[in-house]
């Protein structure tokens, strides 16, 4: 790889170098020239985040990430709440939370942020957004002054946690949505364009938490990774996030470039479709838990940017790490257990066969998260090793495979705890109905807990809950979790203010600085 990017980049020099004398360079010190250009392989339309209409899936995530939009409370480095847009909260009974407001706060086009403005954007998200009403459980909202109560149809523990989902961000409805998906908010940033590639970005002038250092950013997506990293070589871009970890070295221990990493609940996970006889079979499940080699693959292919996982949650949370026990890498112990199940290779191509039937597994995956077609490798070896022959079919289209449900497995990246708390997770993709619940899993015991879990408001007892559900989760080998993503921007060296953050939301920010 280093061969072919160092070669490369003689064909981009000439091209590089007749940018740099068009003032598009952020290397100049007065705040009205500098410009931030930075390369991303997190949005566009594959990732479901095209556009800053927060109240649209997943493009919220492009609103608070990219400095448009903020929520009423953040998450510190640690994932514990604090307030942002509000001062505080008081949870007057189970059903019933009051919000104040900061007093000081502008909208982009200079109206005030008030309780009536927060509560018409809480009321327009509750109505079009997929998993708001859900989650928030809405009966009514009321506001008062520079206050906002929210009344819950049903008990909602995690409410304030929710309302730090990036659905969450505070836009003026007066403004409304425009035809290109542009919002008007709070944060450092507005927004000038807006397309399924690019977002270009200018200084919010009278942004109510300080100066805003860089007047202009262009947000730029560059799905391909060894584009990415040359952009970055050549100074096109004077930052990037999602480089292949092939390419991290090549920046490492090089005074021109800083590196700021972060673990993160991202976790690299595989749902079994339960929808597939193969599937249904406990034995075939098992055998498969236990072929799976996360230190292989987070040490070799991940080249060590990431930790092996157990469950859905990562160690730094109470209720993640070692609270949960999974199969462990066991080649020998899989094809035993499917040797007593009766799936034997009677035919000695190395694939198993049961009642006539080859053991084969449709491991569908996508390629904007390139770290997944790796693991989709490391599994169809592993897997080949005690008899399971994996087809990877990986496309930017799994969209439409899932709709059909031609798969065994799907493997994806999800962010399980973006809201510091473990109902999140469950709530979409394990029980009944939810989004994202690919492999139509149940189970009555989880269905139970996930319901004691949406109306406990003690944390020790939501922490308990949620190793009970993962457990349970485990041992019905309903999911296979390979690793937590650790996430890293790589930047020139002259620019600061620009931190991973362990939510995996807020990237550009009134401390951006380049000099």
């Amino acid at each position: 790889m280093k061969k072919k990017i160092l070669g490369l980049l003689l064909t981009t020099a000439l091209v590089a170098a007749s940018f740099a004398g068009c003032g598009s360079s952020g290397s100049s010190t007065s705040t009205e020239e500098k410009v931030f250009n930075y390369g991303t392989m997190a949005y566009g339309v594959a990732m479901g985040n095209a556009g800053l209409n927060p109240h649209d899936g997943y493009s919220g995530w492009s609103t608070l990430r990219y400095g448009v939009g903020e929520t009423l409370f953040q998450f510190n480095e640690n994932m514990e709440l604090e307030p942002w847009l509000a001062t505080d909260y008081s949870q007057v009974d189970d059903y019933t939370v009051t919000i104040n407001l900061r007093d000081d706060v502008n909208f982009s086009n200079g109206n005030k942020m008030t309780g009536e403005k927060v509560k018409a954007c809480l009321e327009d998200l509750i109505t079009v957004h997929d998993r708001a009403p859900s989650d928030l459980q809405v009966q009514s909202i009321t506001a008062d002054g520079q206050s906002v109560t929210i009344v819950t149809a049903n008990k909602v523990p995690a409410l304030i946690n929710y309302l730090c989902d990036p659905y969450g961000c505070i836009i003026d409805m007066e403004a409304g949505v425009t035809a290109d998906n542009n919002v008007v908010g709070t944060g450092p940033y507005v927004a000038q364009t807006v397309t399924d590639t690019e977002i270009n970005l200018t200084a919010n002038q009278d942004y109510w938490d300080g100066d805003v250092k860089v007047q202009t950013v262009n947000v730029k997506s560059i799905t391909d990774g060894d584009t990415l990293t040359m952009a970055l070589q050549s100074g096109e871009i004077d930052a990037a996030q999602g480089l292949p970890y092939a390419s991290l070295e090549l920046f490492e221990g090089d005074d021109n470039y800083t590196i700021s990493s972060t673990e993160t609940s991202r976790v690299y996970q595989a749902a079994l479709n339960y929808d597939k006889a193969v599937i249904q079979d406990d034995a075939v499940r098992k055998a498969m838990a236990m072929s799976v080699d996360k230190e292989g693959f987070t040490s070799v292919l991940l080249q060590g940017n990431g930790t092996p996982a157990v469950g859905p949650f990562p160690a730094n949370f109470s209720f993640g790490g070692d609270a949960v026990k999974a199969e462990s890498y066991d080649p020998e112990g899989a094809k035993a257990v499917l040797e007593a199940a009766g799936w034997v290779d009677t035919d000695g191509d190395g694939i198993r066969e049961k009642d006539g039937q080859k053991l084969t597994i449709n491991w569908l995956t996508y390629t904007s998260r390139q770290e997944l077609p790796l693991l989709a490798e490391s599994v169809q070896a592993s897997f080949k090793e005690v008899g399971i022959d994996v087809v990877v079919n990986a496309t930017d289209s799994y969209k439409d495979f899932l709709k059909t449900g031609d798969f065994d497995v799907f493997a994806n990246a999800s962010v399980t705890a973006p809201t510091g708390d473990p109902e999140y997770y469950f709530t979409t993709q394990v029980i009944d109905g939810s989004d994202y619940n690919r492999g139509h899993y149940h189970n009555d015991q989880v269905e139970s807990l996930v319901a004691q879990l949406r109306e406990e408001f003690d944390t020790e007892k939501r922490g308990d809950l949620a190793v009970q559900i993962a457990q349970q989760v485990l041992d019905d080998h309903a999911y296979i979790y390979a690793s937590h993503l650790k996430m890293s921007f790589v930047m020139k060296s002259g620019v600061t203010g620009f931190t991973a953050h362990p939510s995996d939301y807020y990237e550009i920010t009134a401390d951006l600085d380049i000099n």
